[in-house]
């Protein structure tokens, strides 16, 4: 019987079977950042395991609150700080530096297909676009994996995702998969790996995929997945050009990791997006969503771009195009949070930046802030959000907030028209 691309990185990362369903996997990467790892690192010291199990497979970055904005968020910095430098980790990311997680992190190299990794955030299931296994963890595990480089698993089943057709102009992978979410509800994968598959997921780049993977998580899933192709290879030839005589050498070598056509499978959704819509999230969980014409006229308060989800440079060209000659309304206040300094360098060279300054935008530095509700963006009680991230939570970017999820270019058009909006007559006037 064949295998999953899960199971078989399960199988090559083996260190031990305590149960028949549970796994203890050796751990390609730890990833760490100042919210979750810095309750990890003062448990290790208590219990006098001040240790890690190697300084070059630990990943570590200050992006949530940054720079610190009180005493309680400069010390928990100051505890991840200490303790990169104490154990002279070399790729920690400070302050000028650093930026969000789930998109530093593999802009840098640092995952691999085949590989897996943890990291005490919900959101790492991102890396999994790259055809490795990824997931969030609790403390406990995060310590463990830290000290010893292992964490224990039950084995996840597997849901196939396949998605077909062509994607409509003004529809993205973030519509996709809130259509996705939509008919799993947020409860359909869980305990599972979302396996993404079928032409349109083959047509995207890294970019979109990860941001298909990234919210894998809000169905429920432990990881969401991609098989790794050119596609993949060519976004890791800078760091992997050394491994392999040429890029095709390197997609033959990732073929290893695809799931076999005889694998088995919990389930199997399919979607074909051709008619798909925009679309947009109306109540306080990720799998309440409709198109967009239902939403059409929502008032909001605030547009936010940014985040592990929508961050990157595709998202903010995408948005660009909309945005360029127009002023957003004056009923909005809009914020844009470039994912990384590299994006952000990107984006004030080609011109992207000054697009959302001349539009009325507020250009912040990288950060996680706003998308929890922690700062560069918090809404006041009663206010609403038109929100490039991942989450709609009831309270998620602040007490009495509402967070209304869409798509780059939609975020964009809501902007502009005051209130939630199609983006596609805004497409198709730019590009007349």
């Amino acid at each position: 019987m064949g295998k999953t691309i899960t199971e078989k990185i399960f199988d090559a990362h083996l260190r031990d079977t305590p149960f028949a369903d549970n796994v203890v996997l050796d751990i390609d990467v730890v990833m760490c950042h100042e919210i979750t790892t810095p309750l990890a690192i003062t448990d290790l010291e208590a219990r006098g395991l001040d240790r890690v199990f190697d300084p070059h497979k630990i990943k570590v970055v200050i992006d949530h609150v940054t720079p610190s904005k009180d005493s309680k968020s400069a010390t928990q910095a100051k505890i991840l700080r200490d303790w990169a430098r104490r154990h002279h980790i070399p790729d920690f990311f400070d302050v000028g530096r650093n930026g969000v997680c789930h998109a530093l992190f593999p802009e840098k190299g640092f995952i691999r297909p085949g590989y897996t990794v943890i990291m005490g955030d919900s959101h790492t299931c991102t890396h999994g676009a790259f055809g490795a296994f990824a997931a969030g963890v609790g403390t406990t595990d995060l310590e463990v994996g830290i000290l010893k480089g292992v964490c224990a698993f039950r084995r996840p089943q597997t849901l196939r995702v396949e998605i077909h057709g062509v994607l409509p102009q003004g529809v993205y992978a973030k519509d996709v998969i809130l259509a996705v979410i939509k008919r799993l509800t947020v409860k359909g994968a869980t305990d599972m790996v979302m396996e993404f598959v079928g032409p349109v997921v083959e047509a995207m780049d890294m970019e979109s995929r990860m941001t298909l993977c990234n919210m894998a998580v809000e169905a429920g899933a432990t990881c969401g997945v991609c098989m790794p192709d050119r596609v993949t290879a060519e976004y890791l030839w800078p760091f992997i050009a050394s491994d392999y005589a040429d890029i095709q050498a390197a997609v033959a070598d990732f073929q290893r990791w695809h799931s076999d056509p005889d694998a088995q499978y919990a389930g199997t959704v399919r979607f074909d997006v051709s008619d798909l819509a925009p679309q947009v999230t109306y109540g306080f969980k990720p799998d309440e969503v409709k198109d967009v014409s239902e939403m059409e006229g929502a008032p909001v308060d605030q547009v936010y771009m940014g985040s592990c989800t929508n961050g990157r440079i595709s998202d903010l060209r995408v948005a660009a195009e909309i945005l360029a000659g127009h002023r957003i309304a004056d009923t909005v206040r809009g914020i844009l949070a470039p994912a990384t300094p590299k994006v952000y360098q990107q984006a004030l060279e080609e011109g992207i930046l000054k697009i959302f300054l001349d539009a009325g935008f507020c250009v912040t530095n990288p950060t996680c802030g706003a998308c929890l509700g922690m700062s560069n963006g918090v809404l006041a009680e009663g206010e609403i959000c038109a929100s490039t991230t991942n989450r709609n939570f009831n309270g998620r970017m602040g007490k009495g907030g509402m967070v209304h999820l869409m798509s780059p270019a939609t975020a964009a058009a809501t902007a502009i028209a005051g209130h939630i909006t199609d983006p596609r007559p805004y497409l198709r006037r730019e590009e007349a």
